[in-house]
């Protein structure tokens, strides 16, 4: 075609005839066909191919998900009953553990009340031991404490008591005698307080805090209500007192004290307030018995103690005791 096109725009007429009747153009046109055909089975081959491998690697691919999708199941699987495997321990862990917490609350419970128990019985043998040295002391020394005062007063009778040495003798004999009465009386009323028995809570309480106002010459302010507790319970707050005043005098350095009791319908307030130099509180040592007693009488009777305290700020001593009503519900009133 480009010859024929070629000898036409040279208008070689001839050359042009010569070439379109010859078969020269239909032997390219099957060679072109031929070469047509074998591209195109060559593409299709290789098309061919080409979708085998895709479909060879699709296959694989299938294979290895499902291969790798197994896998993550059969993990998971292992997974899920290591888990119920770690759960069941687990719990059976925490019902072993519950089971002996139980039992250790329940061996401390049954531990402190036998402590409990225990300690109230031998604060009970302690106060019968006290009443019984009391009435030995009351009876049997002040027997022979009294004795021994009518045995003087029968010599200054029978005796020259004009000799000055003589009447110091007599008159310092008698004086120590009435010193051995006031102290046995003293000894005695420490021990086991007749007054409490005789007077009531608030007398007693009354003598308590001018005696110890007299010997050791600090101002005790009392403001004290007449209260109706069990004879036990009216101990328990003498004791309470006591016991405070004699810390107060051993270790406060304290210049005035101010005791109260105060009647509720359900509960007494005690309090022992004093402005010496008071403590640190988490500096109290575990065998600080005197403290330690206190709160056990005090919780004994149901009631409860507070202790606060502050360098140089004094110390107050409250306790609320239930009187007759719930123990509970005396203790939320206050």
């Amino acid at each position: 075609m480009d010859l024929s096109l070629k000898l036409f725009r040279e208008g070689n007429a001839d050359a042009l005839k010569f070439v379109m009747f010859t078969d020269m153009g239909n032997s390219d046109m099957n060679s072109i066909r031929t070469l047509s055909r074998e591209l195109e089975e060559s593409v299709v081959q290789e098309a061919q191919r080409y979708q085998d491998e895709v479909q060879s690697s699709l296959v694989w691919a299938r294979v290895g998900v499902a291969t790798i999708t197994l896998i993550g199941l059969l993990a998971f699987y292992l997974y899920l009953r290591q888990h119920n495997i770690v759960e069941r321990l687990h719990k059976r862990e925490q019902a072993l553990l519950s089971e002996e917490r139980t039992r250790l609350e329940q061996l401390v419970r049954e531990r402190t009340a036998t402590l409990t128990e225990l300690a109230n019985h031998l604060q009970q043998v302690r106060e019968d031991e006290r009443g019984h040295l009391a009435r030995e002391l009351h009876d049997e020394l002040g027997a022979l404490l009294t004795a021994a005062k009518l045995d003087v007063a029968r010599l200054k009778s029978k005796i020259e008591m004009s000799n000055p040495e003589v009447a110091d003798r007599v008159k310092h004999l008698t004086e120590t005698l009435n010193s051995g009465i006031a102290l046995k009386r003293r000894i005695v009323e420490d021990l086991r307080p007749s007054s409490l028995a005789n007077l009531g809570l608030s007398t007693s309480l009354e003598i308590l805090t001018n005696e110890f106002s007299q010997r050791i010459g600090v101002e005790v302010e009392a403001n004290l209500e007449a209260v109706e507790l069990p004879d036990a319970t009216e101990l328990t707050i003498y004791r309470l007192v006591q016991e405070s005043l004699t810390n107060i005098g051993k270790y406060a350095k304290a210049s005035k004290i101010a005791v109260s009791v105060h009647n509720y319908p359900t509960y007494v307030a005690v309090q022992i307030q004093d402005n010496g130099e008071g403590f640190d509180l988490a500096s109290i040592r575990p065998n600080s018995h005197g403290l330690a007693g206190m709160r056990h009488r005090v919780e004994a009777t149901g009631g409860r103690l507070t202790i606060n305290s502050a360098i140089g700020e004094g110390t107050t001593i409250s306790a609320v005791i239930p009187t007759g009503a719930s123990t509970t519900e005396a203790l939320a009133t206050a």
